[in-house]
């Protein structure tokens, strides 16, 4: 490669990170966490609307977290069973406070996981008329004992709306290790977790696994019917609580997902689904997107390899910096995930590889396969499910 092209390219990709590291709200700190709960006069009920499609293998452990809450409020669940044939329904248990009940057939214009949280929401009309706050939860968390009095807590003495945790994601197999915490980053680079819990920002966002949200701000917004097609429901929730009042969205090291994912194709697939519809389905922002993290991921140490085998002492130096402030912004994530501090040189690897799942997104979509998730397939204006 020409050294004066790897010259530019490298003080370009150093100006970046310099750009990332000061001026994107702190995102890479992972620093945005739930407090301990302190006492409160009373403790509001709760309602937890859990859609389940083939969960049978987590449910039964997610309604149980949900059970043995140490809260000392009220917590009653509504598990709506979307269609499954792996036995979800039964294997959701059978609790004092547990309404297990079937999803009608997807209607025209709705995700299946949204028309099914749609179902979960009028029943909680009658199931628990009383709930000032309703817990959107995935079929595959295990809530930590303590997980629903500090999000009650937080949303109680700091008057917010919508109060959401990203979740442990398991971080188990090599994959998972590779992958998942350079998922987490990237997250929070693309949404700055201070940026959306400042109410004077307009970025909002919020994590679908676990966000209670003040019942009458959304009976107010009108439901979940406003963002029935979106296949990113829950920043979707995120920008449509936060129009009606502050939000707040954090991390989580004891509230975890269950769901694992052995292979590169389980990440691949899980990724895929989504990433062209994060660019709008522009191919100017997919262009975009390809050259930005080659710059920001690749360069670094392309920069330095070209360094050190041609020795031109300034790309390699160049190169160097930025890789360094790339390894110090990722190592707190990392830190999270309790992951070993060598792993931040993964990272431009894994960039490469949610590089090439959006590219990836971006043709499945050409080829009429786009939005494919649990036996339905999504298109831009055709959300009906096939």
């Amino acid at each position: 490669m020409n050294g004066d092209v790897m010259l530019v390219l490298s003080a370009v990709s150093l100006a970046l990170w310099g750009v990332l590291e000061f001026f994107r709200g702190g995102f890479w700190r992972a620093d945005q966490r739930l407090g301990p709960a302190g006492p409160l006069a009373d403790w509001p009920t709760v309602v937890a609307v859990i859609p389940a499609r083939n969960e049978a293998r987590t449910i039964g452990v997610t309604v149980a977290s949900l059970m043995n809450q140490d809260y000392p409020g009220e917590i009653k669940v509504i598990v709506v069973d979307d269609g499954s044939v792996d036995g979800t329904y039964d294997a959701a248990g059978s609790w004092p406070r547990l309404l297990v009940i079937p999803a009608q057939p997807l209607a025209m214009g709705w995700t299946g996981k949204l028309w099914a949280v749609h179902h979960g929401l009028a029943a909680a009309r009658d199931y628990a008329p009383e709930a000032e706050y309703v817990l959107m939860t995935d079929a595959d968390i295990e809530h930590a004992p303590a997980n629903i009095r500090e999000l009650v807590y937080k949303v109680e003495t700091e008057s917010l709306h919508l109060v959401s945790l990203m979740v442990k994601l398991r971080c188990k197999s090599f994959w998972e290790k590779l992958l998942i915490p350079a998922f987490v980053f990237f997250f929070q680079k693309l949404y700055p977790f201070p940026w959306v819990n400042d109410p004077a920002s307009p970025m909002a966002a919020a994590a679908g696994g676990c966000m209670l949200i003040r019942r009458a701000t959304l009976d107010a917004a009108g439901g979940v019917e406003p963002i029935r097609d979106r296949l990113i429901d829950d920043c979707a929730m995120g920008s449509l609580i936060k129009a009606r009042g502050p939000i707040w969205l954090g991390l989580s090291t004891d509230t975890r997902s269950l769901r694992a994912y052995e292979t590169l194709d389980e990440i691949w697939d899980m990724v895929a689904r989504t990433a062209f519809v994060q660019l709008d389905y522009s191919v100017f922002a997919l262009i975009g997107t390809m050259i930005g993290m080659a710059v920001i991921y690749l360069v670094p140490p392309i920069a330095v390899f070209v360094g050190l085998t041609m020795y031109h002492d300034t790309v390699g130096l160049l190169g160097a910096l930025a890789w360094a402030i790339m390894s110090y912004s990722y190592f707190p994530t990392l830190k999270l995930y309790g992951e070993h501090v060598w792993r931040v040189l993964w990272l431009p690897l894994a960039a490469l590889l949610y590089a090439s799942m959006t590219l990836s997104s971006a043709f499945r979509h050409w080829q009429g396969a786009g939005g494919a998730w649990k036996g339905r397939t999504y298109a831009p204006g055709n959300n009906s499910g096939e």
